[in-house]
């Protein structure tokens, strides 16, 4: 009869650790800090002119009309919002990193 495996020595585990704990927790409060300023920036565009300029009406009409205005404003939040869900995601990495690091000690 053959010998049950035996578990891999603790060295030959693949580590899923890559960063150091300051590079994690600098990671962390960046994602932070873009997530926080990225929302309130696609709040501002969402609200279109209004919400930028702080006046009813925004800037003088373009001669394409204000729904070509509205939609820009419209495509700026949007984008806004995939930079936002961006930085969260990498804010879980670096959450992860943070935590991998303290297991470590």
């Amino acid at each position: 009869p053959k010998p049950p495996p035996r578990d891999p020595p603790e060295a030959a585990m693949v580590s899923l650790l890559c960063c150091g704990p300051k590079m994690a927790a600098c990671g962390l409060v960046l994602s932070a800090w873009g997530v926080v300023m990225l929302v309130r920036g696609q709040g501002e565009a969402w609200g279109g002119p209004e919400g930028v300029w702080g006046v009813p009406g925004g800037p003088p009409p373009s001669p394409s009309g204000p729904d070509r205005l509205y939609g820009l404003f419209e495509r700026v939040s949007w984008n806004c919002f995939v930079a936002a869900a961006l930085y969260a995601l990498l804010g879980g990495f670096a959450l992860c990193q943070v935590r991998l690091n303290k297991r470590k000690e």
